[in-house]
């Protein structure tokens, strides 16, 4: 929480304008009509390194801990993407159809479109919690899709959407709530953008995430229960098996709605490692309001930004256990 506060936005904020003040937007075609929308930012003494920033569920381009790593990385040299899910940021209007989690296939695209833009070099994509969980399977697709990608990390990755919806719902005080305010919100945007396909009313007196979830899944998706829909984008069982990219998850044991437990249900091939910490809570890993956060230095080094990996945030400890570092 606060890592994200507003206690810190203005910091951020005043440090990220001289990436704000470059970026471009793009619009990358992903087929079937789908634009997602991408913000640019090129230094001026660049590296040549392109680095793809993903946000979580309700995030976008903007949000804090996109722009806190984002501005880091542009002051190294790095060429920035910060890439927007459907309907996430102010992109309601691109797309008539409705985001949800099982719409890899333009994440896909949109990864492919950017390696047009870079074409001397691989791509890195760092997500965040549902943007965590994106960069892994579009990483476990890459060789079929053929996506030049060099390392993928996922921070507080979603791994069994089934869990992690139980936690939202049983967790800390006031979670739910704020996210289901936030969905609530993008709902009225969406449908403000296309009045014509969209009413949302019923929808507005529900304030059950899951209820939400699979009165959206049964109107608006192909998928035929909730069940199906949540399995659909889970990445538990086999569906990392073929991962082949470089690939680092950072998770924590105190993370309020991603168990550590669910880690024990993930294929584990050789290309993938995974810093488990005691402290970080989910996509936090905060240590004080003047520097960089634990983890903006642990992606760092992991993108070759920085020489020596950081100790373990605040009072932690890195687990070895099999891939887990």
């Amino acid at each position: 929480m606060l890592a994200s506060s507003f206690i810190r936005r203005r910091r951020v904020v005043h440090q990220a304008a001289p990436l704000v003040a470059v970026e471009r937007e793009v619009l990358l075609e992903c087929g079937e009509g789908v634009r997602l929308q991408c913000l640019v930012s090129s230094p001026a003494h660049s590296n040549g390194r392109p680095v793809v920033l993903l946000h979580g569920w309700e995030g976008s381009a903007e949000s804090l801990y996109v722009l806190s790593l984002a501005q880091r990385l542009f002051a190294r040299g790095f060429e920035v993407v910060r890439l927007n899910l459907r309907d996430h940021g102010e992109t309601h209007h691109l797309n008539r159809g409705l985001f949800h989690s099982c719409l890899l296939p333009e994440v896909v695209a949109a990864v492919r479109a950017l390696q047009g833009f870079f074409p001397d070099h691989a791509l890195q994509l760092v997500g965040f919690s549902l943007g965590g969980n994106f960069v892994l399977r579009v990483a476990a697709q890459a060789r079929e899709a053929g996506l030049n990608l060099a390392r993928v990390i996922a921070v507080s990755p979603v791994l069994d959407p089934h869990v992690t919806m139980a936690m939202l719902q049983r967790g800390m005080p006031g979670y739910e709530r704020y996210f289901v305010r936030k969905w609530l919100r993008s709902l009225r945007r969406k449908q403000a953008a296309w009045p014509d396909s969209y009413d949302f009313r019923a929808l507005k007196r529900m304030r059950d995430l899951k209820q939400m979830t699979a009165e959206l899944v049964r109107h608006y998706t192909e998928f035929a229960s909730l069940d199906d829909y949540l399995n659909g984008y889970a990445i538990t069982g086999e569906r990392l098996a073929q991962l082949a990219t470089p690939a680092h998850i950072l998770t924590s044991l105190d993370d309020p709605i991603i168990p550590v437990a669910d880690l024990a249900h993930i294929a584990w091939p050789p290309s993938l490692a995974v810093t488990l910490t005691r402290y970080g809570g989910h996509c936090g890993f905060f240590e004080n309001f003047r520097g960089p956060t634990w983890l903006e230095r642990r992606v760092m080094m992991l993108l070759g930004a920085l020489d020596a990996a950081p100790a373990a945030p605040q009072d932690g400890e890195e687990v070895n256990a099999g891939g887990v570092r």
